[in-house]
């Protein structure tokens, strides 16, 4: 299995929309949801710059497995070198170690690309990316009770956070 990373360009916006919806747990599928759509997605893209925010593809034997992307944390000058990191599986690459592979590849990138502190906010139930969130030094941060999750349900939410010197 070779694993690649590459710089997603606006033009690979349908694969990306396609991988997050791929990646919403079975669970959601009886949900009366309205499908993420490349429309819907066209100006939360536009955030991510190469040079410091970037959306890498995750690339198994040549298929689109995933995406990682590093966002802005809330948009404030305080916070400027502070990134939100979100990782998307898609769900027929699950339990691979992709997840790992992917924090893998980012983490030594943080520097060049200006950054020292990564947060995730990971629900309380998905004790998966808890888990691999936390085997990796990341600590948790604060808790926020009863959040709407993407099916509309309320559950926990913790926020998990990792300085990088």
């Amino acid at each position: 299995m070779t694993t690649t990373f590459t710089l997603a360009q606006h033009t690979d916006l349908p694969t990306i929309v396609d991988i997050y919806n791929q990646s919403i747990p079975t669970r959601l599928a009886t949900a009366d949801l309205t499908p993420v759509t490349v429309a819907s997605k066209e100006d939360w893209f536009t955030q991510f710059t190469p040079d410091h925010y970037p959306i890498w593809l995750i690339q198994v034997d040549g298929q689109t497995a995933g995406w990682v992307s590093l966002e802005a944390f809330y948009g404030r000058p305080a916070y400027s070198k502070t990134a939100e990191i979100s990782i998307y599986i898609d769900s027929r690459f699950h339990h691979q170690g992709l997840g790992q592979q992917a924090l893998d590849y980012v983490f030594p990138q943080l520097q060049t690309l200006g950054l020292n502190t990564i947060i995730a906010f990971i629900f309380h139930h998905n004790q998966a990316s808890q888990g691999l969130f936390l085997k990796n030094g990341f600590t948790r941060w604060g808790h926020l009770p009863q959040v709407a999750d993407m099916d509309g349900q309320l559950r926990d939410l913790d926020i998990l956070g990792k300085h990088f010197n």
